[in-house]
């Protein structure tokens, strides 16, 4: 059983993690390269990780996950893995015939300091790379860092592809930020809507929510292609959704294409949705039309007719900076308090965000960047809140509490449809709604069963 202890004891313990609010690198690059049409990821380390990573990517999107490594063994662990990356990349090739690799490294491959960008030339120069092929890469030791550190850095890899000609295209990019296939297909939505052409990278819509057709395919019809990614050079802009997963891809572009970029919050609720909505229009120099503003008035009026059971109730979070940045704002709109948000990923940034944020709460807001769940529960053991909101083992916390729970992120293991129902956008914040909603009645129904509960004005 966990015992009290002052907020002042809890925050200085800095010596170990005990449940980290986060995972490796690796599993966040996997993730984003399998948001390219024929991408095959790679991990250059030990089997084991990259059964790991695959493992757990799985038990999220409830779906397949194919990958390839080096394959490690003593002799590779001691000279280092150029020897078993060239051959690997030989075999994929021959074998899987993917159009790209996407090659992240492992723990044990950094500790080696093995030359990918190296490695990756020599394999040109043998040949190894059939011609209209690619191999892309990037380093993601999981020392450091967290998952989103790794997708932040596969997906910066992608934009190493594109090429300026000098010409643009009038296509805007979208780097959404870690966020489920139906977020992705919702942000696609939400600009062919505005008849916006947009190159989203990555895009794990049709990959990790496709249909059971009964066919296998080892490469799904979704995902960004390579041509698309070459193009991204030529966009009129970059619209980059989280500092965290997205910025540096889009700076990366910037700089190197002369491609301009905005850095917004992940669209989640009303206002940070209003702000991706503005700034679609604006590089684009379209108009909002009425479908979408009818979707948002939709929103507004859900947000009024229930507006009383959110009012001044408590909040706790964890999961990734990008989406609780996003999750705070939202709540703060509806008058909800979130009191305590803890991250896994470290960044001093993300807590003076969060501040700036709740600075108008008549509450003491406890924030924490490279946190962990043990802390976050021991600020609750001291001081309960009404909801919790946070990926799978949060339910842990709330069972031992008797908190209402809404799952949040990633990676959720023991629930299911969150490939495939959005909660970005004004859609997606209609579903958050609702779920808070039914959580938070459901506690009140079970303290009063015989009280009934009207939602009508």
């Amino acid at each position: 059983m966990l015992l009290k202890h002052t907020p002042k004891d809890i925050t200085e313990r800095s010596a170990l993690v005990i449940n980290p609010a986060k995972t490796c690198q690796p599993i966040g690059a996997m993730y984003a390269a399998l948001g390219i049409h024929g991408c095959l990821p790679h991990s250059h380390g030990s089997q084991g990780c990259c059964a790991y990573h695959r493992s757990a990517l799985t038990k999220h999107y409830k779906e397949p996950i194919s990958a390839s490594t080096s394959s490690f063994t003593e002799g590779a662990s001691v000279f280092g893995g150029q020897a078993n990356l060239l051959q690997a990349i030989e075999n994929i090739f021959t074998v899987y015939d993917p159009e790209v690799i996407a090659v992240h490294t492992t723990c044990l491959s950094e500790t080696i300091g093995d030359d990918i960008k190296q490695i990756r030339d020599k394999a040109d120069k043998q040949g190894l790379i059939p011609t209209g092929k690619h191999v892309i890469y990037c380093n993601t030791p999981s020392y450091v860092g967290s998952h989103v550190t790794g997708f932040s850095n596969m997906v910066k890899g992608m934009t190493e592809v594109a090429e300026s000609t000098g010409r643009k295209n009038g296509k805007v990019n979208v780097i959404p930020g870690w966020v489920e296939p139906s977020d992705m297909e919702e942000v696609k939505r939400l600009a062919a809507l505005m008849n916006v052409p947009i190159t989203l990278f990555p895009d794990t819509s049709g990959v990790l929510n496709g249909p059971l057709s009964g066919e296998f395919k080892m490469f799904p019809e979704g995902g960004v292609t390579m041509k698309e990614l070459k193009e991204a050079g030529d966009a009129i802009g970059t619209l980059a959704l989280g500092e965290w997963c997205s910025a540096d891809a889009a700076r990366n572009l910037d700089a190197k294409c002369k491609v301009p970029c905005r850095v917004l919050d992940i669209p989640f609720g009303l206002k940070a949705t209003d702000a991706f909505i503005d700034a679609l229009r604006t590089i684009a120099g379209t108009s909002v039309p009425e479908e979408i503003t009818r979707e948002r008035g939709q929103l507004v009026d859900m947000i009024s007719d229930t507006h009383q059971y959110y009012y001044h109730k408590k909040v706790a979070l964890f999961g990734d900076p990008d989406q609780l940045i996003s999750m705070v704002e939202f709540l703060t709109s509806i008058d909800m308090w979130p009191v305590y948000v803890v991250t896994g990923t470290s960044g001093a940034k993300f807590e003076k965000r969060i501040k700036e944020l709740t600075a108008h709460l008549p509450c003491e807001v406890k924030v924490k960047a490279w946190g962990d769940m043990f802390l976050l529960h021991q600020w609750i053991k001291n001081e309960p809140v009404d909801l919790l909101i946070g990926n799978t083992y949060g339910k842990y916390i709330a069972r031992d509490e008797d908190i209402p729970f809404l799952r949040f992120g990633f990676p959720i293991l023991d629930r299911v449809g969150h490939q495939y129902f959005p909660t970005v956008g004004y859609k997606g914040g209609l579903r958050l709604l609702e779920k808070i909603l039914g959580l938070l009645l459901d506690r009140k129904d079970r303290d009063d069963p015989e009280t009934v509960f009207e939602l009508t004005l």
